[in-house]
């Protein structure tokens, strides 16, 4: 087990054994933290941090003073100076990475910036992760040792004046650890590439040297790289090229979808591990086996606020307001959506990070991500959230026996009213009309908003089968191919526009 076994440094260690105080207090800690830090940049200075570390309730002060931003207001008003190469913006010092958005809701790239100490902080979460593999039973421990295979963005990255740009897997894999070089695979030659067919096709001439304990990436490319890998080398499965595969880490989007189709490519079970790592930070991961959600990182170097994804903080296209109810972690309830702020270590403050996320446990502070503030569809008041879609597909799927890992819905008009027009990809025979009305079905079983507009405004529902070929043809076209890329769950706006002429053109 050589990746348990290394020695940490006593700095690192201390971190990771920081579990005496309430999620409370812990979360108050590392504001402070991220407050006496920045306390000297230009955001700092505007925002009065020294009065807001000197105030008896420091949270409340600090909601007070400081606005809530989303990115296009915080790089409006700050982040594009960093891109200046300008030091002391949000962040002590120059940013000399960012993240491009991997999301394919916008036209244009998005630029987050990365610091040291937020790749510090994700490298010790990564590790808590690690170590707590000890809380599964029956765990292959000799697969811990073997090769990571990291599929992920270009470490070769976009140079900028003063900076450097890319996929944050890119960056992630680029500043990785000395440490962790005999583990990574591809390897930092293969990884270079950015070109992902190239990629791919390099990827699978080395496959046969390897030795593979664990798959990293989003399922959809993963499966992709598996099924080349077991075509080329005409085997039955990947454990037959792989036999010490034993666990895979995913996140960033559902993974139910593609569990049958990636189980099919299996020769024994994997352990399935979730994270939720965005590109402004890690912010949850699964630690123990069978959980009903991920462990959010209370101790680390993100501060969380919780606003109630309603009516009442967002308007019916998903814009939060001006100024919401933002819960701390204590505040909030089991069962009940918010959108997520996050204080980071990077200089994003009070961050809406889109997304919207459930607590399944309070107590353990285990969290599941239910969707987007944007990536929702109520045209007439349904509300229905991509956690609603992803369990109504997985229930008709399973009905059917068949496998469906890619899927979009769009809102449309409809004869003076409304309907949804649900795209599935599949390779398997279909009857789309059962399919449609299952979904339908469950639908109004999961969401009783949608079971009483389906009886007024909201007047039909459709429903296309595709091949899986025609989403990832898609996604080529949009230049979003490999890495943290995924497919848009909702389809709204131009992302609608582009998908609709390509249904019919077959180009965008």
């Amino acid at each position: 087990m050589p990746i348990i076994e290394f020695h940490l440094p006593k700095t690192i260690a201390k971190a990771l054994n920081l579990r005496g105080n309430s999620p409370k207090h812990q979360q108050l800690r590392v504001l402070k933290k991220l407050l006496k830090k920045a306390r000297h940049t230009e955001f700092g200075q505007k925002f009065f941090f020294d009065q807001i570390l000197m105030d008896r309730h420091i949270i409340k002060k600090f909601q007070e003073q400081v606005p809530t931003y989303d990115y296009n207001t915080l790089y409006k008003d700050f982040w594009h100076r960093t891109l200046q190469n300008l030091p002391d913006v949000c962040w002590p010092g120059r940013i000399k990475y960012f993240a491009l958005s991997s999301g394919t809701s916008e036209s244009a790239s998005k630029y987050i910036p990365i610091t040291q100490d937020l790749m510090r902080g994700n490298r010790l979460v990564m590790i808590k992760q690690l170590l707590s593999l000890r809380n599964y039973d029956g765990i292959p421990w000799k697969s811990v040792g073997k090769g990571w295979m990291m599929l992920g963005g270009s470490t070769d990255l976009e140079k900028g004046p003063g900076y450097y740009a890319g996929d944050l897997s890119g960056i992630t894999a680029k500043k990785a650890p000395f440490w962790f070089s005999p583990f990574y695979k591809p390897g930092k030659k293969i990884a270079r590439t950015r070109d992902w067919n190239v990629k791919l096709e390099e990827i699978v001439q080395q496959a046969p040297n390897w030795d593979i304990g664990f798959v990293v990436g989003v399922p959809a490319w993963i499966q992709m790289c598996m099924e080349m890998v077991i075509e080329r080398y005409n085997l039955k499965n990947i454990h037959e090229i792989w036999p010490n595969l034993a666990f895979y880490v995913h996140g960033g989007v559902a993974f139910d979808p593609y569990k049958k189709g990636f189980e099919k490519l299996l020769g024994k079970p994997l352990t399935y591990i979730e994270t939720y790592l965005a590109s402004e930070g890690f912010i949850a991961y699964q630690d123990r086996q069978d959980p009903k959600g991920m462990r959010l990182v209370t101790n680390g170097h993100i501060f969380c606020e919780f606003v109630p994804f309603d009516d009442k903080n967002f308007d019916s296209s998903g814009n939060m307001i001006r100024n919401p109810n933002a819960l701390m972690i204590h505040e909030v309830e089991e069962g009940k959506d918010y959108a997520l702020l996050i204080s980071t270590s990077a200089g994003a403050w009070r961050y809406l990070i889109g997304d919207t996320i459930r607590f399944t446990d309070k107590e353990r502070c285990e969290i599941i991500i239910t969707g987007r503030t944007k990536h929702f569809l109520s045209l007439v008041g349904e509300h229905l959230s991509v956690d609603n879609m992803n369990k109504a597909l997985k229930l008709a799927s399973e009905e059917l026996n068949v496998i469906i890992p890619e899927f979009t819905v769009a809102g449309v008009p409809y004869k003076s009213f409304f309907a949804h027009h649900w795209y599935v990809a599949s390779d398997d025979k279909i009857d789309k009309e059962v399919l449609c009305k299952k979904i339908d079905e469950r639908l109004k079983q999961l969401n009783d908003d949608y079971a009483v507009e389906r009886k007024s405004a909201l007047k039909e529902v459709f429903l296309d089968v595709l091949p899986e070929s025609r989403f990832l043809d898609f996604m080529r076209l949009k230049g979003k191919v490999g890495g943290q890329h995924k497919f848009p769950r909702v389809l709204k706006g131009q992302i609608m526009e582009d998908w609709q002429k390509f249904i019919a053109t077959g180009t965008i």
